[in-house]
């Protein structure tokens, strides 16, 4: 999956690929946040900070030592596909981290690989009250892991397989 929004480059999809396609891993993200791409490629620094603070909550309640949730260039093996049930999900930007808690849940591993990242004014991106919503669809998420994994509720997104 690689979101439309030209900030990514599409040369990693090869070696994403390949780690799924040679069974390394399951789920590969391209982190922004490895290396230096995000600041470098023009990231606001709001919005750096912001991805930050959450990935580190997510980490926290989640229990994944990931270095961001947020990219938008992810690839997936059939078989997680086919065991997450994804259609339960939302159709906003909070999916993909239920994609992520769902994949989680069921004990894949994710690789990640650092990956360049441009940002200009011609780049489609979320603007700045889309991602408070976003921010605090996060941390609903994470917190809903948590709390289903300690056995205090069930949360619908982990209830079956599709």
């Amino acid at each position: 999956m690689l979101h439309p929004d030209y900030q990514y480059t599409p040369k990693l999809i090869y070696a994403m690929s390949s780690i799924i396609a040679n069974n390394v891993y399951a789920v590969v993200l391209a982190s922004r946040i490895l290396g230096k791409g995000a600041l470098k490629g023009g990231m606001p620094f709001y919005k750096y900070v912001s991805n930050r603070f959450l990935t580190l909550a997510q980490n926290i309640l989640i229990g994944q030592k990931l270095s961001e949730y947020h990219t938008g260039y992810r690839a997936f093996s059939a078989e997680v596909l086919k065991n997450i049930n994804f259609m339960v999900n939302s159709n906003d930007f909070i999916f993909d981290n239920e994609m992520l808690a769902q994949i989680t849940m069921k004990g894949y591993e994710i690789a990640e690989v650092t990956c360049p990242t441009t940002y200009s004014k011609e780049v489609s991106s979320i603007n700045f009250s889309r991602s408070i919503i976003y921010g605090w669809g996060v941390l609903r998420v994470s917190i809903q892991y948590r709390l289903h994994k300690w056995g205090l509720m069930k949360g619908k997104i982990y209830a079956s397989s599709p």
